[in-house]
């Protein structure tokens, strides 16, 4: 089986990375994590990269006078490293139109809210004052517009009585890992596509499959 090579662009400490490096460890993973790329020198997320064993470079945005400079330095080393499929994971720069034209299809990102509620940041705060009773994680495709591409995948779980940012941040962040690596394997292996501005998957969920909070009584 020939396997999707991977970039994945980071600006952080990379835990959702860690969960796709854990995945891409296996042979029988349908794409391969061939390359990390950093907008910030030293991320910690490198050292994940290196640790697996995968090339890790720096593309440091401050050496760039303008962000379309930066994003031909990206593309340019994406496209050296024989990328085929981006994943965002915590990448914190936003992608101009042109960058994200030149991959569209092909990149990827997860957001810590159900899209299209709560883009941007401070996702969990703005979940707990607007009194909702569920919330997640989406990974989407990624468009011109902030966190508005075609949704790929969702984990929803219950805001729990007494949260705070914190503790609903921390919830939220262990369904990323297990959605992330899923969604990917969804992607790399064509049984999630995009089909006239929508993804369409080869399975869906069961036909009585629900999650409901406060949950109900029998």
């Amino acid at each position: 089986m020939a396997r999707v090579r991977t970039g994945v662009l980071i600006s952080g400490r990379g835990s959702n990375l860690q969960a796709l490096l854990d995945a891409a460890a296996s042979q029988d993973f349908p794409a391969e994590i061939v390359c990390v790329l950093s907008n910030r020198p030293g991320a910690g997320g490198l050292a994940r990269a290196e640790a697996a064993g995968v090339t890790a470079l720096t593309v440091d945005h401050k050496g760039f006078e303008t962000r379309e400079a930066f994003e031909d330095a990206l593309h340019t080393e994406l496209e050296h490293q024989g990328v085929e499929l981006v994943c965002l994971a915590g990448f914190m720069r936003l992608l101009t139109p042109g960058f994200v034209n030149r991959w569209t299809g092909r990149m990827i990102n997860i957001h810590p809210s159900l899209l299209p509620s709560f883009k941007g940041v401070d996702t969990h705060q703005r979940a707990l004052d607007a009194g909702v009773k569920l919330t997640g994680a989406s990974v989407h495709f990624v468009s011109a517009e902030m966190d508005a591409g075609p949704i790929i995948g969702q984990a929803a779980i219950p805001v729990l009585p007494g949260d705070n940012a914190e503790a609903l941040a921390a919830r939220v962040l262990g369904a990323e890992h297990q959605l992330y690596p899923e969604c990917l394997r969804q992607v790399a292996s064509g049984e999630a596509r995009l089909v006239d501005g929508r993804v369409t998957l080869g399975h869906g969920a069961a036909p009585d499959a629900r999650l409901v909070n406060p949950p109900a009584r029998n």
